[in-house]
């Protein structure tokens, strides 16, 4: 079974939502302030974290970025007004998605399978281990890890399942809806498609001096690295 945390001060909302999450093999933790989470998520194996903006003691966007100093478990942040700057900025911080308040449990749970199948290692999903090599890189998609001249990147689960999917498939071009689209399961607004160049600024900067990723004018994102070869296990 699979263990959530939630870190949101309304007491009122563990309860249902451990109920609803229990049918559907979800375990959930839940603490109301983020003196407690942080020290959950340094010790305990949680699959992912629930975190809200609006939190006593420091913001759900400072806790983001504290959890971003020791780990990489996927983030879904809950916004009061599905505030697009909240979201924007909840992305450039490495959160993995967003939700608005209120919000049904459903839509909830569907975002959460979205985020854990991404971040499940891929020999669970098709029974191979697969690492796809590179002039000065190499991913592998097992282990979820990639390294640039053998030195492992820190990247959060998105950023990692961004550089899996335009590197699977070098020279083709995604848009922007459709890489909101492979990640999230949903399609995507004018207003959100704005994520996909903060992240795809955010993970550039971690694989300097590498410059794989090219942005082509009016059209999108494609992946360009010499490929050396790559195997499966």
């Amino acid at each position: 079974m699979q263990r959530i945390l939630l870190i949101d001060d309304d007491e009122h909302l563990a309860g249902p939502l451990r109920t609803y999450f229990h049918r559907h093999d979800l375990d959930l933790d839940a603490v109301t302030r983020p003196s407690a989470a942080l020290p959950l998520l340094r010790d305990h194996a949680y699959d992912l974290a629930i975190l809200d903006v609006m939190l006593p003691e420091m913001d759900g966007f400072q806790v983001c970025r504290e959890i971003r100093r020791f780990s990489d478990i996927p983030i879904l942040m809950l916004t009061a007004r599905g505030d697009v700057m909240d979201r924007v900025v909840g992305i450039e911080l490495g959160a993995d998605d967003y939700l608005p308040k209120p919000f049904e449990p459903r839509e909830l749970l569907v975002r959460m399978q979205a985020i854990l199948r991404r971040t499940r290692p891929v020999s669970l999903r098709l029974g191979v281990a697969t690492v796809l090599n590179f002039d000065g890189l190499q991913i592998d998609l097992e282990r979820h890890e990639a390294r640039r001249d053998g030195q492992v990147l820190e990247l959060t689960s998105t950023e990692f399942a961004l550089l899996a999917l335009l590197a699977k498939m070098p020279g083709r071009v995604f848009t922007r809806e459709e890489i909101l689209e492979q990640l999230r399961g949903q399609s995507a607004d004018d207003l959100v498609t704005r994520a996909v160049d903060i992240l795809v600024s955010r993970l550039r900067k971690k694989l300097e001096p590498l410059d794989c990723i090219k942005t082509l004018r009016n059209a999108g994102y494609r992946f360009a690295a010499g490929r050396i070869g790559n195997h499966a296990e």
